[in-house]
């Protein structure tokens, strides 16, 4: 009883934590950019908020920045687990020669800075026509180092053997096979693995930044960098952004976890190697 106790203590101060820092955006968000400095900081809204979101939407186009977060985090999403679902697949089920050396090469992808790969990247995506389109954006980010590794652990903790083989006898192919044996059990580790590259995608700047020039193709936080002004930086508007661009991430978590609750999915894949 007592140690239950304890424990619904701690899950409390967490949350508490987490929120917090949310919790003071909203405030400042609220309230006119002296409230961010002041000490001590205030802990209740003020009613500043429409009229900050209404000068932040008269600022910059926040409104097409929002959809094209959204286009792009959503089809890197869609796109990258089922890209990562498939060579995860691959690598955990099927015999082929270079598998091990290539998924040593993953490996070692994931060891990598990202910075590493913005100058070859660039040259890929300028050679191609893209820059200043959101195909640079999405395109790159459909296949990533960690969705394969995510996506081969899950499936060789998750898929056994003697289901491939009885679908083998009936007939499979590979393709088959993946969609109505393996697609099934492995959906759940693909739907996080799909969230986690929502929230990267929706929260990266550097790269948008770098190949993004037109207002009309920004991302949100590229709009967020046009908040800061050139001699001073107006902290009720650039939180009020902020709270602009966190909500819509804010909802789809809400709703991802808790469909991946009723799904049942409370384990991470384990470390095994074949």
């Amino acid at each position: 009883m007592r140690s239950s106790r304890i424990e619904g203590a701690v899950v409390v101060v967490a949350a508490i934590v987490c929120w917090l820092p949310i919790w003071f955006m909203v405030v400042v968000a609220s309230r006119d950019s002296a409230s961010a400095t002041t000490f001590p900081p205030p802990l209740l809204p003020g009613g500043a908020l429409i009229d900050n979101v209404e000068t932040v939407l008269a600022a910059v186009s926040f409104g097409r920045a929002l959809v094209n977060s959204v286009i792009v985090a959503g089809c890197v999403a869609v796109g990258g687990a089922l890209a990562c679902a498939l060579a995860g697949f691959a690598f955990a089920k099927l015999s082929f020669r270079g598998r091990r050396p290539l998924f040593v090469i993953v490996l070692i992808g994931l060891t990598l800075p990202v910075q590493l790969a913005v100058i070859p990247q660039y040259l890929l995506v300028s050679a191609f026509g893209w820059v200043d389109s959101l195909t640079a954006l999405i395109v790159p980010a459909l296949a990533s180092a960690f969705g394969v590794f995510w996506m081969r652990q899950y499936i060789v903790a998750t898929l056994p053997d003697e289901l491939l083989d009885a679908a083998a006898l009936d007939g499979c192919g590979t393709g088959r096979t993946f969609r109505h044996v393996a697609w099934p059990l492995v959906r759940p580790g693909a739907a996080v693995l799909a969230g986690i590259l929502f929230v990267t995608t929706w929260s990266d700047f550097m790269w948008p930044f770098i190949v993004l020039r037109s207002p009309g193709a920004q991302t949100v936080q590229v709009a967020l960098r046009a908040l800061q002004g050139e001699y001073g930086v107006d902290y009720a508007l650039v939180f009020t952004g902020a709270l602009l661009a966190t909500a819509p991430m804010v909802m789809m978590l809400i709703v991802a976890g808790r469909r991946l609750t009723r799904d049942g999915i409370a384990r991470v894949p384990g470390i095994t190697h074949r």
